[in-house]
């Protein structure tokens, strides 16, 4: 329905579909966000720049020579343009915001909380990609409008927050537009829309950082250490056996001549996280850096064997991610609660039975076993045992090619 009444916005088309039945016709459709267009008018693609003029407006009813705001239209170019399901279209002149990172007003309306740097699905109109939360600047008090000071949101909270998407989005204010300023995230596990948000303004980075490449790189690497990279990433409860059979499967690796090096959770939180406790939200940040650093010493051309207990499958998931195909190997160690406790030297288990420590994987806080793990090592096999099983599996891919 048009809506007559609507202030005077520049124009927004996010395009739903390319229609292109053959070679003969190529379409935008779509349903104008904002604006009044017409046959003639310039158009932009917001992320690219990249611009043409309208050649023809098809409406239900054939050609016409304009759209408003609401009628929904395809919309032909007169030079073809690459473009594709969710980009937004837009006057030169009048272009809405491009950024990777942004501040928004987020009411979270899943059951499970928010935590910051897990990875979320984000639909922005018709385009979609991935993105986290970086950081909540504050919670909002409903009754009193008050700013509190929170490391999570729970449900039907509202957050102000920054946040990250894996690749630039068009949009405006949603105080300017509410069509191309609202936005969702979904849970990638469940598929729940776990918030609506509001776009407040952009967060811009310096125009000069980019990223470097160098003529040395992995594949580079990889040749002169005659070797393929690879991640081992051991997941498993506190004492399941992951750093032991890591430490016998490095060994095994160095003495054959392999460049390796070994990624463990408790060294880590020594150094780079040291900063980090082991509430929800900073296990998966300790995960997400851990990522980061497997990610470089790929880069590098080695072998990483990664132990961490690495609760959560989402962001296992996002390391994996983060890596190539086939670049990570993630190994199971299934080993039952009650043999973890007794092995458990440290007594961290009867600690945390006792409630002296909190957010304890197994005990207090919860471990998501893998659903289709690259490898399962059964933890109550002896551990030389283990360690040849998964170097029979991993061998012949690390000196495939190589």
């Amino acid at each position: 329905m048009i809506d007559e009444t609507a202030p005077a916005r520049p124009v927004r088309f996010p395009i739903q579909w390319v229609n292109r039945p053959d070679d003969s016709f190529r379409g935008l459709a779509g349903t104008v966000a904002s604006g009044r267009i017409a046959a003639g008018d310039p158009v932009t693609i917001a992320t690219s720049g990249a611009t043409a003029a309208i050649a023809r407006i098809l409406g239900p009813s054939g050609d016409q020579p304009e759209a408003h705001e609401g009628e929904a239209v395809t919309l032909c170019l007169a030079s073809p343009l690459d473009c594709a399901r969710g980009d937004l279209l837009a006057p030169p002149t009048a272009r809405p915001e491009v950024a990777d990172q942004f501040a928004a007003h987020l009411l979270w309306t899943d059951d499970a909380p928010l935590l910051p740097g897990r990875q979320y699905r984000l639909r922005l109109g018709h385009a979609w990609t991935t993105a986290s939360v970086t950081a909540i600047k504050h919670r909002l008090d409903p009754q009193t409008r008050a700013h509190q000071a929170a490391t999570t949101l729970a449900a039907n909270e509202i957050g102000f927050c920054n946040i990250a998407a894996a690749t630039p989005l068009a949009f405006d204010a949603y105080a300017a537009n509410r069509a191309t300023g609202a936005f969702i995230l979904v849970d990638r596990d469940s598929n729940r829309t776990a918030a609506a948000g509001m776009i407040a303004h952009p967060l811009r980075r310096a125009t000069n950082i980019h990223h470097e490449t160098y003529p040395v790189d992995q594949a580079a690497r990889s040749a002169a250490l005659r070797q393929r990279p690879l991640v081992l990433w051991f997941t498993g409860l506190s004492a399941s056996g992951k750093t032991t059979v890591a430490k016998l499967v490095e060994q095994h690796l160095h003495h054959a001549g392999h460049h390796t090096f070994a990624l463990d959770g408790d060294n880590l939180r020594h150094g780079l996280n040291r900063d980090l406790g082991f509430t929800p939200q900073d296990r998966v940040e300790n995960i997400r850096r851990a990522g980061e650093v497997a990610k470089l010493m790929v880069e590098a051309g080695l072998i990483v064997l990664a132990s961490f207990i690495s609760p959560y499958r989402a962001e296992r998931r996002q390391v994996r991610e983060m890596l190539a195909p086939g670049e990570l190997v993630e190994i199971f160690m299934d080993t039952p609660l009650d043999l973890c406790v007794a092995r458990d030297a440290k007594g961290l288990y009867a600690r945390a039975m006792r409630g002296e420590i909190p957010n304890f994987t197994g005990i207090n806080s919860r471990y998501e076993p893998p659903e289709t793990p690259d490898l399962i090592l059964n933890g109550q096999t002896p551990p030389n045992q283990l360690a040849h099983q998964l170097l029979a599996h991993v061998l012949p891919r690390i000196t495939s090619g190589a």
